[in-house]
């Protein structure tokens, strides 16, 4: 079978990465061979790879940067919507589910030379509806918000692909997040920005604007070996209760994956395999909680200017099943510290865009205008950056730029706070390695710090840069003049 592994833009290099060591995992290997396509040296918002059907499950349990895993269908040339029709209406849909469930539908293009996507996307729904109809007499009902089954169809200038969703809800939405904070970050590209870092298990992992804690509880998931899907795949028995804060639902196992709700995926042996996966993955973490039996035996530890966000941050926590509560302080950034006997220290934040960090204020009103909401996902799955060439990356680089710059001209305090918080990394971090993403591409010199390096990444739709920046020890003062 083939496969399609969705990412946020510009996480295709770690995304390959991981996919080569799920396969490598002898559980994975159990279920037949797998081929992972070329790391592509552009962004592509994913990566394909030919694997039994029942890697399915073992990506849909083990990808923390994956955002969706796209069953391959179909793939033909086209030209017009009739082609699109001719092409779905000779799937045997029947074979995967039933006119009883619920179906959505999904088109997403680059350079295609259909006028409307609109009626693209009617005519494929329209194919698999009257396939069903003819097939068993009866025909399923369109449900959007939450449908039993999700097909997706890809098209380019001439060809056309049709995928079968098997994740059903995006698989950043892990099923610990009960609260959010001020548009928090993805959890996927959370953890594919962990890879950047080269931050492992055992290190110092500090976040001096944790927010609700995005960033440290995948790493905590990571060092613990606890599978992204963990919560989704009912490893842990009841799930957890949403609190009255709850912005919205939990994710939980009676939502679990999009395979579930497909029929190959449910025969004896399939489900024999899947129960296999989770119990060798329930090994594995038992066998970490013995390295890392408490949150201090982590090493990981952060801190916010919010009372609200830290309460937030420590409820995800256990939420996640993380051990004990975790390391964390209600604490303004050009106050914070590095944590005691530090092991190779690697800061990592998010700062909030364009606003200044008030002890008692948290963090404005403005960042939800400036980053896309959490719960939303673009229309177009493959990232929508995706439809721009070279030279509209450029121009959108350029305006994104502008833009912020004009946000900046309006808030001197926050800059201010830069230039204050680049150097309170000075004076109280030297030694670490600390990375910052953020849509400002004039950080740096707002910091006052010459960047080791910088990655391209998008947030959603909007376009961000992860800064390295290596805060040298301060060099022993010379006192060779004062001995003459």
């Amino acid at each position: 079978m083939r496969f399609f592994v969705v990412c946020p833009g510009g996480l295709e290099v770690p995304l390959a990465q991981e996919l080569a060591e799920i396969a490598s995992r002898p559980d994975s290997k159990a279920l037949g061979a797998w081929v992972i396509d070329k790391t592509p040296t552009s962004p592509t918002g994913g990566i394909g790879l030919a694997a039994p059907i029942s890697a399915a499950m073992a990506l849909n349990l083990h990808s923390r940067i994956a955002s969706r895993v796209l069953l391959q269908m179909a793939q033909a040339p086209y030209r017009q919507e009739e082609d699109l029709y001719k092409l779905a209406s000779g799937l045997a849909w029947e074979d995967w589910f039933t006119s009883k469930q619920t179906l959505r539908v999904d088109v997403t293009a680059h350079r295609s030379p259909l006028k409307s996507l609109n009626f693209a996307t009617l005519k494929i729904k329209d194919a698999i509806v009257d396939r069903l109809r003819d097939v068993t007499g009866d025909r399923p009902s369109i449900d959007t918000a939450f449908p039993d089954v999700r097909v997706q169809a890809h098209l380019t200038a001439t060809q056309v692909t049709i995928y079968l969703d098997t994740s059903g809800e995006a698989l950043f939405k892990r099923g610990w997040r009960d609260e959010k904070g001020d548009a928090p970050l993805k959890e996927n590209l959370a953890a594919g920005i962990l890879s950047f870092t080269g931050w492992k298990p055992g290190q110092t992992l500090f976040d001096p604007m944790c927010g609700s804690g995005t960033f440290l509880i995948e790493a905590a998931q990571m060092a613990l070996a606890i599978p992204p899907g963990a919560i989704r795949a009912g490893m842990y028995g009841d799930d957890v209760k949403p609190s009255r804060l709850a912005y919205r639902p939990l994710i939980t196992s009676a939502h679990g994956f999009g395979f579930q709700r497909l029929k190959p995926f449910n025969e004896s042996a399939e489900q024999k395999r899947w129960v296999d996966l989770k119990e060798a993955a329930l090994a594995g973490m038992l066998a970490k909680r013995k390295q890392y039996p408490s949150a201090d035996s982590l090493s990981i530890c952060g801190g916010d200017i919010n009372e609200k966000l830290v309460s937030m941050f420590r409820g995800n926590w256990q939420r996640a099943q993380l051990p004990d509560q975790p390391i964390v302080r209600q604490v303004d950034a050009l106050a914070a510290k590095p944590p005691a006997n530090p092991r190779d220290g690697v800061m990592l934040l998010n700062p909030p865009y364009g606003e200044r960090l008030v002890i008692k204020g948290g963090r404005g009103q403005d960042r939800n205008q400036a980053e896309s909401s959490y719960d939303e996902e673009p229309e177009n799955r493959f990232e929508l950056h995706l439809e721009t060439g070279r030279q509209s990356a450029k121009r959108s680089s350029r305006e994104s730029l502008k833009r912020l710059q004009a946000q900046e001209e309006q808030d001197p305090k926050f800059v201010e706070f830069l230039r204050q918080f680049g150097q309170h990394l000075k004076d109280a971090f030297s030694g670490w390695n600390v990375f910052v993403l953020t849509a400002d591409m004039a950080l740096p010199g707002q910091l006052r710090i010459k960047e080791s390096k910088r990655t391209p990444l998008f947030n959603g739709p909007l376009e961000c840069r992860l800064f390295k920046f290596e805060m040298h020890a301060k060099r022993p003062a010379d006192n060779s003049a004062d001995m003459e």
